[in-house]
């Protein structure tokens, strides 16, 4: 039984087979590191803006894909592939630029799909209607950047943007029928096990039509790496004290998530030579282990606790 709607078992009824993921760095900056709103991005995010793992593209797309795929190659024989878009932020330059870029790999007949990584601030008119114009080609969802719903937290951790924005942003993408996935980080200091979970409570909220939820949630553990500002502003900051402190938490999370909202992550792990902490946190393979015991032993699964 799983006891999740994973983003893995939404891929392969919706495509009849296993869909791999393959990160790619589309050479994207952020209003938050160019000077237009700041200059030293979010402090918990790293040199690479929170794409460790992601290939740059450059000038050559079916390189840059074929070296994402050669990282996966022990996972695979013949499979279906989405480009996500990952680093900093992948809507944050003319509509007609993003246009060559996504329609590279749309190109490649590995292609089945684009996840675009973005922040709810940098959707123009322009780029939304390029988003609307991809989603009628091909299987489309975007990833926005929220952490938190709390202005305080948002402040302190220096975003740049806030839950107003959010909310604009989810309404519009939704209006043109765009898939919407949000990304939440557990953990942000000043943050209280109830606070994290009105973050939860408020991005399942139904949508504007009230017919539907959000596509995906994204909700991961903060990592504090050694290339962020926060390990100077917050020195000795641990998120979480323990495997067992961060999967009690989950659990109780997903409980909170409608069963129709896809789970696009329930774990996050950095470079272990970047990592400061949580000092276990690149052991996704424990970790989720311990989410799936604990959920089996407390006979729960997601939306149990739902209201919605």
């Amino acid at each position: 039984m799983e006891h999740y709607y994973s983003l893995n078992r939404y891929l392969k009824e919706t495509f009849g087979g296993k869909v791999y993921k393959l990160a790619l760095d589309g050479g994207f900056t952020c209003p938050n590191r160019d000077g237009s709103k700041g200059t030293v991005g979010c402090i918990f995010c790293s040199d690479s803006g929170s794409g460790d793992f992601s290939v740059p593209v450059g000038n050559d797309m079916d390189a840059a894909l074929e070296k994402a795929r050669l990282v996966l190659s022990h996972k695979h024989t013949e499979s279906r592939y989405i480009a996500y878009f990952q680093n900093h932020t992948n809507t944050y330059a003319p509509a007609e630029h993003l246009r060559d870029l996504f329609t590279a790999a749309l190109g490649q007949p590995v292609v089945s799909g684009l996840a675009i990584a973005t922040r709810s601030d940098c959707i123009s008119d322009e780029v939304l209607d390029l988003l609307e114009e991809l989603d009628r080609q091909t299987f489309l969802w975007v990833e926005l950047g929220l952490q938190t719903i709390h202005d305080e937290t948002a402040r302190a951790m220096n975003l740049c943007h806030t839950l107003a924005d959010y909310d604009y942003a989810v309404a519009r993408l939704h209006s043109r029928g765009i898939r919407t996935v949000t990304h939440l980080i557990a953990g942000l200091p000043g943050e209280s096990r109830r606070m994290m979970l009105e973050s939860v409570k408020h991005v399942c909220q139904p949508l504007h039509d009230h017919s539907s939820h959000l596509f995906g949630l994204k909700l991961h553990m903060l990592n504090v790496v050694r290339s962020s500002a926060l390990p100077l502003e917050y020195p000795g900051y641990v998120p979480f004290e323990s495997i067992d402190d961060y999967t009690d938490f989950v659990v109780e999370a997903l409980e909170l998530v409608p069963p129709d909202i896809t789970i696009h992550r329930i774990s996050g792990d950095a470079p272990r030579r970047d990592l400061i902490a949580p000092e276990w946190s690149w052991q996704k393979r424990t970790i989720l282990n311990e989410i799936h015991r604990k959920m089996r032993e407390r006979n729960t699964w997601q939306g149990r606790r739902s209201s919605f």
